[in-house]
C-alpha cells in the first residue's frame, strides 16, 4: 500500500493503528489490547478518505505536551506507570519548552507589521497550523523559534534574529511537515509557490536546499526517491568501508547526489550489527533480530519513516513486564515499585553528586557513586530487594552496553535530552527488511576485509586483501570496536586528537540467545519479562526476555545477556547457555502447570568475538565525554577521509537511527567538500572551539620530528631553507609511574572508599611533561651538535642561547601560524607516502662538536650553572630517570590536593648536591618572562601543576583513564556434542565465528 493512499483495507480497519496522515507518527499495531497510544493518537480510527492533515492539531499539540522524555535507564524495560521525580521534572521542562515555543509561534503568526509598506518586513502567514508545524520540526531536532548552529553556519538567512529569520523558520517547518505527511513523495520548491509570497522565494530556496542537502526530506527507499538517482554518476568517486546502516544511508544519499559509490563489506551480508536471522525447523519459521532490535522512539525516527515508505506496520513494545525471582515465583508488584523508586532516587542522588563535584565527576564512574549511596541502605534491604536492585542495574548496563563501573558519572546519559520520544517498537519480520531495502541496487562488494586506508591531497587508497581501490574520498563506517582493535591501518596515522577520542569512549557488549520453540507457551499478552539472579556479578545473565511471537512469524523467545555476564558469555559453550535458559523458563512456567518444550533451534551471539564488530555499541566511559563523539565524526586529510556510525553521533549514540543519521550527515559533508574542491576553493578550516586544538596538532607533528636526539625533538618550518627560519623544540621530562595498587594510602579510612579510589588512581597516572621553546633553524642545528647528553644541551640552551622552556600555552598564539603551516605542508603528501625518521635525519651538514664549559663536568657542576624555567603538560609515559612523582592524598569531594613534582635532571644523582642543575617548572611562564630566583638555592624545585591532562586551563589535574573493553575469543563447543555447531552468520560451517553468533 502506498502511504499516500487514504483508504485502508478492511483488514487494516480491524486493527488499532495510526494512519500515515499524521506526520508525527507511524502505523503502530497493538495486538490484543485496547488502543491506548501514549504518544500522539489519531482520534478517528477510521479516517475520512480525504482528510485534512491538520484537522487534529489540537489533539497533537495537547498530547505531545504531555509526553515525558524516556531516559536511558528505561530502554530495556518498558516505561512503567510509576515515574520518578526526575522523570516528572523532565516532563515538566519539556512541556514548558513546548508551550513557550507554541505560544511564541502563535504570537508571531498573529502579528502584522503595519508600520512599514515593505513586504519583506512582514511576517508571512502560510496557514493556520504554524504551531503544529513547529512541533513537527521539533521532532526532527529543530527548535521551534530559533535556528540551529548548523543553520547559522550555513547562512540560511542574511541576518540572524529578526523577521527574515522568523519567515525562514515558518517556511522550513512547512516544507518539513509537507514531506512528513507523505514521505513517499519528492518535495520540490515549486510545490510551495502558491503559498509562499514571491518576496520570500530566496528563503524558500534556502530552506529547501538546506533540508534536502542534509537529509531531512527526500531520502529513503520510496519509488519517487529511487527514480531520482542518476543512471550515470557525474561526481567524484567515494569508497565506503562498511555496509551497516551508516554506510548504506550514506551510499544511497551520495548516489542520489550523483556520486560514484563503491561499498566494501567484510561480511557476506549487509547490515553490520543489524542482523535478522532466519530460524526454522519443522514447519516453524521466524526472524530473530540478533543485533539491533528495538526502534527506540518513533517521533521523527528516520527508520520509522523508512517503514512508512515500505508500508510496514510497527509493533509497540507493551508496558507489561513482570519480573520473576530466582525460584521462579513472580515478584510482588508493590515490592517491585518500591525498589524501582529507590533505584531512581539513587540515580537522582548520583546526578546531584556530579553537580557538586563538577569536572571531577568526569573521572569517577557511575557505579562508584551508586555503590557509595547503596552502602547507606545495605542494612535496610533484604535479599529479594537486593536482587531487584541488581536487576535494575543490569537493565542500565544493557541500555549502555557497558559495566556501570566503567560508565562516566558525568556524562553516561549525555544523550538523554535528545531522545526521539514516542513508543519503542519492533518491526515485524525483523530490521533486516530495512537493510534489504536500503542495500537494493547499491554497489556492494562482499568479503572485502579492509586493512589499510591511505589518504592525502590527491585522493584515497583502500587496500582490502590483495586488492587496491582508489577514489577521491573515503567514508569509514566500521564500529568503534574495530577502530579500538587497530586492525585497520591509516596512512598517515590518524590525528592524536582522534586516537585519544577512540581510546576514551567505551564500547560495550550485549549478547543474546534466540530460541525457536514448537509453540508459544508463555502467552502473547506481553512482549517482555525479567528474571532475577542471586549473584551481583551475574546479574545481567538472561535477565530480560523478549517475546517475538507476535512479530517474528513464529514462536520465538530472545534472552538477553548484559554487563559482566555478557563478557563471560563469550566463552560459554552454547549448550550450557541454552541449558541455563531452559532451567529459568521451567522454573517460571512449570509451577504454573505449563510444560516448557525443547527448542527446535537456538542461536547464541558472540558480538565481542566477531572481528567485524568486537562489541555491540558505544558508551561514555570514565574520562570521556560527549565531545568524543564529535571528535570521532571529524574528517581528516582536508576533506578526503570521513567517519560515520553510531559512535560518531553525539545526539543518538548506541542506536540504529543514530547510525543511519550519521550516514546522511557525512553524505552532505562529502558533497560539500567535493563542491568546494570543484570550485578550486580550499576548504576553510575555521578556528577550533576547543582550546586544545593546536596542542593536539603539535602532538601529531612531533610524532615525526625533523630532528630527534635524547629527550629533544625539533620540527622545522619545512618550506624555508633560511637558517633563521623558526623551529619548535620539545623536551620531554618523564618518570617511573608510582602506583598504589590498593588505590588508597595505608592507614586512611574513607567511608566512600570506592569513590575515592578512582580519584586517587588518576593522580598515579600523572607521569610525563612536555616543554617547548622557539629557536631558529641554525640554533636547532647547533643544539644537535652539543655533546655530553641532555644535561649539556640544557646548559647550552640556558647559558649560550639564553632561552627558557615553557608549556604549550606559554608559546603564545604567534606559534599557531607556524604549527598550521607545518601541518599544511605535511598534508600535501600523496596517500601512503610517509617520511621515515631515518630519511629525515640524513642531513648534508658538517658535524661539529660544540664544547660547553661549565666547571668540572666529570663529577658535578656549579650550583649556578644550569637553570631553565619551564612549563609542563601531562601526557603519556616515557620513562626518564631522576624524576620523583609523589601524589598528595585525596581530601574530600571536590577538593583534591594538587600533586607536587620534584624534578632534577642529572647524569649522576649521587654525585651532585641538591639544587644543582635543576630545572624549574613554572606554570604561568611564557616566552620573554624574566627569571627571578636564587640560583644558588639548595631547595629542590617544585611544580604545582594546575590544569587538566593535556591542557593549560585553570583547575586541578585529573588525568583520564580509558575503557579497555577487550573480550576473549569465543570458545568452540565440544566436538563431542553433535547438537552444537559453530557457524558464521550466513550458516556456513567455519572454524571461526564471523557474524557475532553461534548456532545450534
Amino acid at each position: 500500500m502506498d502511504p499516500s493512499d487514504n483508504n485502508p483495507s478492511p483488514s487494516q480497519q480491524s486493527l488499532p493503528y495510526i494512519t500515515s496522515n499524521n506526520p508525527l507518527q507511524f502505523t503502530i499495531h497493538l495486538p490484543n489490547s485496547t488502543p491506548n497510544f501514549t504518544s500522539i493518537p489519531n482520534s478517528n480510527p477510521n479516517p475520512d478518505p480525504n482528510p485534512n492533515p491538520y484537522s487534529h492539531s489540537d489533539s497533537i499539540s495537547d498530547q505531545l505536551l504531555s509526553l515525558s522524555i524516556p531516559t536511558k535507564r528505561r530502554r530495556g524495560r518498558p516505561r512503567s506507570t510509576t515515574t520518578s521525580s526526575l522523570d516528572q521534572h523532565s516532563s515538566v521542562q519539556f512541556s514548558k519548552t513546548l508551550v513557550e515555543n507554541s505560544n511564541l509561534v502563535r504570537n508571531l503568526t498573529a502579528r502584522k507589521t503595519t508600520a512599514s509598506s515593505d513586504a519583506s518586513d512582514e511576517i508571512i502567514v502560510i496557514n493556520k497550523e504554524a504551531t503544529t508545524e513547529a512541533l513537527i520540526a521539533l521532532t526532527a531536532g529543530f527548535p521551534a523559534d530559533s535556528l540551529t548552529d548548523e543553520e547559522i553556519e550555513a547562512e540560511v538567512v542574511s541576518v540572524v534574529g529578526g523577521i527574515e529569520q522568523v519567515n525562514y523558520i515558518l517556511i522550513r517547518n512547512h516544507i518539513l511537515t509537507k514531506w512528513r505527511v507523505n514521505v513517499s513523495t519528492w518535495i520540490t520548491k515549486e510545490m510551495f509557490f502558491d503559498v509562499i509570497p514571491k518576496h520570500c522565494r530566496a528563503l524558500l530556496d534556502s530552506a529547501h536546499n538546506y533540508l534536502v542537502s542534509r537529509g531531512y526530506i527526500n531520502f529513503g527507499v520510496a519509488p519517487a526517491i529511487k527514480d531520482r538517482i542518476p543512471a550515470e554518476p557525474s561526481k567524484p568517486s567515494v569508497i565506503i568501508i562498511g555496509a551497516g546502516l551508516a554506510g548504506l544511508a550514506a551510499a544511497r544519499q551520495l548516489m542520489l547526489f550523483g556520486f560514484k559509490v563503491t561499498v566494501l563489506e567484510g561480511r557476506k551480508r549487509p547490515g553490520g550489527r543489524v542482523y535478522s536471522k532466519k530460524m526454522e525447523g519443522g514447519n516453524k519459521v521466524a526472524a530473530a533480530d540478533l543485533g539491533g532490535s528495538v526502534l527506540t522512539g518513533t517521533l521523527g525516527n528516520p527508520l520509522g519513516l523508512l517503514a512508512r515508505q515500505l508500508s510496514y506496520t510497527l509493533h509497540k513494545v507493551r508496558d507489561k513486564c513482570p519480573l520473576y525471582r530466582v525460584d521462579g515465583k513472580p515478584v510482588d508488584q508493590d515490592l517491585d515499585r518500591k525498589v524501582e523508586t529507590a533505584y531512581n532516587l539513587l540515580l537522582e542522588k548520583a546526578s546531584k553528586l556530579r553537580q557538586l563535584m563538577g569536572e571531577v565527576s568526569q573521572d569517577v564512574s557511575l557505579g562508584a557513586a551508586l555503590e557509595t549511596f547503596r552502602q547507606d541502605y545495605e542494612d535496610a534491604v533484604n535479599e529479594e530487594e537486593m536482587g531487584l536492585f541488581n536487576w535494575h542495574l543490569a537493565n542500565l548496563e544493557y541500555a549502555n552496553a557497558g559495566l556501570i563501573s566503567k560508565l562516566s558519572l558525568a556524562f553516561w546519559d549525555q544523550d538523554d535530552p535528545f531522545d526521539m520520544g514516542g513508543d519503542h517498537c519492533f518491526l515485524p519480520g525483523g530490521n533486516g527488511k530495512l537493510v534489504h531495502a536500503l542495500s537494493e541496487n547499491v554497489p556492494i562488494l562482499y568479503e572485502k576485509i579492509v586493512h589499510t586506508i591511505r589518504y592525502g591531497t590527491d585522493g584515497v587508497q583502500v587496500v582490502a586483501g590483495g586488492q587496491l581501490f582508489e577514489g577521491d574520498m573515503a567514508l569509514c563506517t566500521v564500529p568503534l570496536g574495530v577502530l579500538k582493535g587497530g586492525s585497520i591501518k591509516f596512512s598517515p596515522e590518524l590525528p592524536q586528537r582522534k586516537l585519544d577520542g577512540i581510546k576514551r569512549l567505551g564500547f560495550g557488549l550485549l549478547n543474546k540467545v534466540a530460541m525457536l520453540f514448537p509453540y508459544v507457551f508463555w502467552g502473547t499478552d506481553l512482549d517482555t519479562f525479567g528474571h532475577l539472579t542471586d549473584n551481583s556479578s551475574s546479574r545481567g545473565e538472561f535477565f530480560l526476555f523478549y517475546s517475538y511471537a507476535t512479530v517474528a512469524g513464529g514462536p520465538l523467545l530472545l534472552a538477553l545477556v548484559a554487563g559482566e555476564a555478557a563478557h563471560k558469555f563469550e566463552t560459554m559453550p552454547p549448550t550450557d547457555a541454552v541449558t541455563k535458559v531452559l532451567q529459568i523458563l521451567k522454573g517460571i512456567y512449570e509451577p504454573q502447570g505449563i510444560e516448557v518444550p525443547e527448542p527446535i533451534q537456538t542461536v547464541c551471539t558472540r558480538w565481542g568475538s566477531d572481528p567485524f564488530s568486537l562489541g555491540s555499541y558505544s558508551n561514555v566511559a570514565v574520562g570521556a565525554s560527549g565531545d568524543d563523539y564529535d571528535i570521532l565524526a571529524e574528517s581528516v586529510g582536508d576533506g578526503r577521509l570521513f567517519f560515520a556510525g553510531e559512535a560518531t553521533n553525539r545526539r543518538y549514540p548506541a542506536t540504529m537511527h543514530g547510525a543511519f543519521l550519521s550516514g546522511l550527515r557525512e553524505a552532505r559533508n562529502i558533497a560539500h567538500h567535493a563542491k568546494l574542491r570543484t570550485m578550486s576553493l580550499k576548504v576553510e578550516k575555521k578556528p577550533s572551539k576547543n582550546a586544545h586544538y593546536y596542542a593536539s596538532v603539535l602532538d601529531d607533528l612531533f610524532r615525526e620530528p625533523d630532528l630527534e636526539f635524547g629527550s629533544f625533538s625539533i620540527i622545522f618550518a619545512r618550506k624555508s631553507s633560511d637558517l633563521e627560519s623558526p623551529a619548535i623544540l620539545r623536551v620531554t621530562f618523564s618518570g617511573p609511574q608510582t602506583r598504589n595498587h590498593d588505590g588508597i594510602r595505608p592507614g586512611r579510612h574513607l567511608s566512600n572508599k570506592l569513590l575515592f579510589q578512582q580519584l586517587q588512581s588518576q593522580f598515579n597516572n600523572q607521569h610525563e611533561l612536555h616543554v617547548y621553546t622557539l629557536l631558529s633553524k641554525q640554533q636547532a642545528l647547533d643544539l644537535r651538535e652539543v655533546r655530553g647528553g641532555d644535561e649539556m644541551r640544557l646548559s647550552f640552551l640556558s647559558e649560550k642561547l639564553g632561552v627558557k622552556l615553557v608549556g604549550r600555552k606559554g608559546l603564545g598564539p604567534s606559534v599557531d601560524s607556524i604549527i598550521a603551516s607545518i601541518k599544511a605542508e605535511r598534508g600535501r603528501r600523496k596517500p601512503g607516502v610517509m617520511k621515515s625518521k631515518a630519511t629525515t635525519l640524513k642531513r648534508k651538514i658538517v658535524r661539529k662538536a660544540t664544547v660547553v664549559s661549565g666547571g668540572n663536568r666529570s663529577t658535578s657542576s656549579p650550583a649556578s650553572s644550569n637553570r631553565i624555567k619551564a612549563v609542563g603538560s601531562s601526557t603519556t609515559a616515557i620513562p626518564l630517570t631522576n624524576v620523583d612523582l609523589e601524589p598528595k592524598p585525596v581530601c574530600a569531594i571536590g577538593s583534591v590536593s594538587s600533586p607536587s613534582l620534584n624534578i632534577s635532571v642529572n647524569d649522576n644523582m649521587g654525585s651532585k648536591p641538591a639544587g644543582s642543575n635543576s630545572v624549574h617548572l613554572l606554570l604561568n611562564a611564557s616566552i620573554g618572562d624574566k627569571f627571578e630566583g636564587n640560583i644558588g638555592s639548595s631547595t629542590a624545585p617544585i611544580l604545582n601543576v594546575v590544569g587538566k591532562t593535556g591542557s593549560n586551563s585553570a583547575g586541578l589535574i585529573y588525568p583520564r583513564s580509558a575503557y579497555d573493553n577487550s573480550t576473549d575469543t569465543c570458545a568452540p563447543p565440544s566436538s563431542g556434542n553433535s547438537a552444537s555447531q559453530h557457524t558464521s552468520g550466513d550458516g556456513d560451517m567455519e572454524s571461526v565465528m564471523l557474524d557475532g553468533e553461534c548456532r545450534m
